[in-house]
């Protein structure tokens, strides 16, 4: 007679007591217990999805740090001249000039009234180049002078003094007379005159407006000739073309001469009068050359290299 074996199962509470113990000892033996998330985890990568899938991460891994890939070059870009970007006009009349050439004054004017690109009547500039330091208070240079063929511009006068002249002036050519009218045009901030001329006496009530009047250069100044005690001919001056030139910052004096529908011969002859007044106010501490160099131009138009000799 046969007889079978049985095989009594251990109840659960035994088998977690036992599973416990197991994980003691492995704790104390420093071995790793993994828990049932990490079995879990296990399990799912052993997959054969997820086995294909780290393979493939590997490879592409791999793939990159044996190729690497260099990022394409930039087309270059391609840089126009400054002479490429302007007009067809102005390229036209820019060949007509050397710019290796350093033109004689009579030649350099005649060619700026030729290169004018402007339908409107373009006015005609220098620029002159001294070798001064303007923070030196005798090398600050500023002057007036008297244009022989004009300035070609309609300057707009105002006259601060008494009503009781304002007919007077009128005649003679100020376009707007009186004490109360420019205050309250200045206090408006409503500037519209290009001069204000003034007598010694009554430049102290324009005082505090300097800050309002000095940066556009309107404040009276004595230099200039726009205080006088003679207003009758500073008017008459300012009309007939007398214009203020400074030095800027840079050493350079900027200047308007006249139109191009002056002509050749009347530029000619305001810049060297123009010419003439910046050589005779040379400081004295200023030795070796004193003009570095001189260019004309039109409004909008190519520039013009003179000769220094022709100051």
């Amino acid at each position: 007679m046969v007889t079978k074996k049985t095989t009594e199962k251990k109840p659960k509470v035994e088998e977690k007591k036992e599973t416990a113990v197991q994980e003691t000892d492995k704790k104390a033996n420093g071995e790793k217990v993994a828990s049932d998330k990490d079995a879990t985890a296990k399990a799912g990568k052993r997959s054969p999805k997820a086995i294909k899938e780290a393979a493939e991460k590997e490879a592409k891994e791999a793939n990159k740090k044996l190729e690497k890939v260099e990022p394409p070059e930039p087309k270059p870009k391609k840089v126009r001249s400054k002479l490429e970007r302007r007009s067809k006009k102005y390229r036209q009349v820019y060949s007509q000039i050397d710019k290796q050439k350093i033109y004689k004054l009579d030649e350099a004017l005649d060619l700026a009234v030729k290169t004018s690109t402007t339908k409107f009547d373009s006015s005609v500039e220098i620029h002159v180049r001294l070798k001064l330091d303007p923070r030196q208070a005798d090398q600050n240079i500023r002057d007036t002078v008297l244009l022989p063929a004009g300035s070609g511009k309609q300057v707009k006068i105002a006259v601060f003094a008494d009503v009781s002249q304002k007919d007077q002036l009128k005649k003679l050519g100020a376009d707007i007379v009186g004490e109360d009218e420019i205050i309250k045009s200045i206090d408006k901030n409503q500037i519209d005159f290009d001069v204000l001329l003034t007598t010694p006496n009554l430049m102290p009530k324009l005082g505090k407006y300097a800050k309002v009047l000095g940066p556009r250069g309107l404040m009276p100044n004595p230099k200039s000739g726009s205080i006088t005690t003679d207003l009758g001919k500073a008017i008459k001056e300012l009309k007939l073309g007398k214009i203020e030139y400074r030095v800027d910052s840079t050493g350079i004096i900027h200047l308007n001469i006249g139109k191009v529908s002056f002509g050749a011969a009347k530029l000619v002859e305001n810049a060297t009068a123009i010419l003439t007044s910046i050589r005779s106010n040379k400081p004295s501490s200023v030795k070796g050359i004193y003009v570095r160099s001189i260019y004309t131009t039109t409004s909008m138009g190519p520039s013009i290299a003179i000769e220094t000799s022709s100051l």
